[in-house]
């Protein structure tokens, strides 16, 4: 059975608004055809029958490597630590203001 997903044109709009995008009708037109070809693909994926295939989370072989969390004591202190800015102001280390 072949099911067409739809994807309006408001939902592209939409998605394109979420995403801060301007586009012209042509461009919204080609969007809307792709996602919705992408979403069909998606859809016949949904179809498969995968009853006995094991979920693969990755395929490098790599695995974590896990180490237990130590401690350390420290002569650190934080009032060394805000001694060590050039302005500290509650606790707290004042910076310049980032836009």
């Amino acid at each position: 059975m072949d099911r067409m997903t739809v994807i309006s044109r408001d939902d592209v709009q939409h998605l394109a608004q979420l995403s801060s995008l301007q586009l012209t009708d042509e461009e919204l037109n080609s969007l809307q055809a792709d996602i919705g070809n992408i979403l069909g693909y998606i859809e016949q994926l949904g179809e498969l029958d995968t009853t006995g295939v094991e979920p693969t989370y990755q395929v490098t072989g790599l695995e974590n490597v896990w180490r237990d969390d130590v401690v350390i004591d420290s002569d650190v202190t934080r009032e060394g630590l805000l001694a060590l800015s050039t302005e500290a102001i509650d606790n707290q280390v004042k910076v310049p203001k980032v836009l």
